[in-house]
């Protein structure tokens, strides 16, 4: 379950934008390895199944898109698929998996700065939500927003997966130490909804949402603004 207050994320003691550079640099260094990082517990063919049940159609834009592993699948639904990760390396990764498919525009930029350039009929995120800090959860649903067209949609997945020895900083903390392959060790955040506690965050802040766990460790969330005339 999500930690219930802010202050187990970072404060003075961990500068929250140094916490946010520290895992940038660990995606970066994750990149050559991430595949192998990867949960293997049953639930992700459900997690596809929701997807094309969601049809994504039209403009679609990715968030946090990484080595391109969802890109391919909503490629399977879109018309085209704005991609957008903070990883060159990502990116170059998901540029190669793609295999320069003219659908794609692929976009290197901070999700926590970026703003949409247009709207989109789609949003999607994968394995996203639960590195978004406590502190900036509201802001990015609020960007999430302005990215949608007046009828668009979102959907995310992710998972509440935290093994014991990456709770340097307590079970109650938002933050986890994570190592890659060559020993270096980083700070990232990976906030643990339970899928009731992250659809009453979402609904509060005036999304018609619904967020469902799958038989794994997984979950997946669909979600819609409401307007004001609802």
């Amino acid at each position: 379950m999500a930690t219930n207050s802010a202050s187990s994320g970072p404060g003075p003691a961990d500068d929250l934008s140094r916490v946010l550079t520290e895992q940038q640099a660990y995606y970066q260094a994750l990149a050559p390895e991430y595949e192998k990082h990867a949960l293997s517990d049953s639930g992700g063919d459900e997690l596809v199944a929701a997807l094309d049940k969601f049809r994504p159609t039209g403009e679609v834009l990715e968030l946090a898109c990484g080595p391109g592993s969802w890109t391919a699948q909503l490629l399977r639904h879109a018309d085209r698929v704005t991609a957008v990760d903070g990883s060159p390396e990502m990116l170059e990764i998901a540029a190669a998996r793609i295999g320069g498919d003219p659908r794609v525009e692929f976009v290197h930029a901070d999700l926590f700065a970026w703003r949409p350039p247009r709207r989109y009929d789609a949003v999607f995120f994968g394995f996203w939500i639960s590195h978004v800090p406590l502190e900036r959860f509201d802001s990015f649903w609020s960007m999430v927003r302005e990215c949608l067209s007046p009828a668009g949609r979102a959907m995310f997945v992710d998972d509440a997966h935290r093994t014991p020895d990456e709770l340097a900083y307590g079970e109650d903390s938002e933050l986890v130490r994570r190592r890659v392959t060559d020993g270096r060790q980083f700070t990232v955040v990976k906030v643990p909804y339970s899928p009731e506690d992250l659809e009453r965050r979402v609904a509060d802040l005036g999304w018609d949402v619904t967020v469902t766990a799958t038989s794994g460790p997984f979950y997946w969330g669909l979600a819609t603004p409401i307007r004001p005339s609802e």
